[in-house]
């Protein structure tokens, strides 16, 4: 059955997301925010459809935070950016380069602002990200980047990159770190029923030196991400 749920999810998300795309092409030539609102309907259907063809929902733990303030998430599955697209307000998302060839996709992403890095540019991409986080905090729009770069399965060794540090120095912005397991339930094609937890946990100040900044962000997202892992793990909260 998971199968099935997986494959009839795969049809909804594939025929939504074209119908979507293409109803949204009007939303280039308008102001940016037209974009963004039809961004976070495309995610709220996507999830709906989640939980009801897939028996797949989730929670929210913590405050969410608004306005300019750098958000550094756990990264599983394709679920976080779906989810962070809807639950914070005109947020722009650090994310690869190559993202902007897709078509449609890549022409929304650029619409919206977002922050591409060119993962092979070394020192200059870190400049070039500093310089449009500065932009878009003063825009008062809230930025989200995966500290470590990539997927990780749950229970993974922890590899964050310096580029969250960088942004986290240049931004001068507080840094909200999140926690979750979809790794748990969302894993590639297969998505299992359950209860995805998503938790916001306190802000870390600006102004902590590079070190000092990235051994206190690991340790809050790995510690809470293990703790919800763990959680998530328990058979009556993993139904097949």
């Amino acid at each position: 059955m998971t199968r099935l749920r997986s494959a009839l999810w795969f049809v909804y998300f594939v025929i939504v997301s074209v119908v979507m795309h293409v109803a949204a092409l009007p939303t280039l030539f308008l102001p940016r925010k037209a974009l963004v609102r039809t961004s976070q309907a495309w995610s709220r259907v996507l999830l709906w459809g989640l939980k009801i063809i897939a028996g797949l929902t989730y929670e929210v733990r913590g405050e969410i935070p608004k306005g300019a303030v750098l958000v550094a998430a756990k990264h599983m599955s394709m679920w976080d950016t779906l989810a962070f697209y809807m639950l914070l307000d005109d947020t722009v998302i650090v994310l690869k380069r190559e993202l902007l060839a897709i078509p449609f996709y890549g022409w929304y992403v650029r619409k919206a602002h977002m922050i591409p890095i060119d993962r092979a540019a070394g020192a200059n991409a870190l400049r070039q990200m500093a310089l449009r986080a500065r932009e878009v905090a003063g825009a008062g729009r809230p930025i989200v980047i995966f500290p470590e770069g990539t997927r990780k399965k749950p229970g993974a060794v922890p590899a964050y990159k310096p580029g969250v540090a960088g942004l986290y120095t240049y931004a001068g912005l507080p840094c909200v770190p999140v926690a979750l397991n979809s790794g748990l339930y969302w894993t590639g094609f297969l998505k299992r029923r359950g209860t995805i937890v998503v938790e916001f946990l306190p802000a870390i100040p600006p102004g902590l030196k590079r070190a000092e900044f990235m051994r206190e962000l690991q340790q809050r997202i790995e510690s809470a991400t293990a703790r919800l892992v763990a959680e998530g793990d328990k058979p009556l909260n993993r139904k097949q």
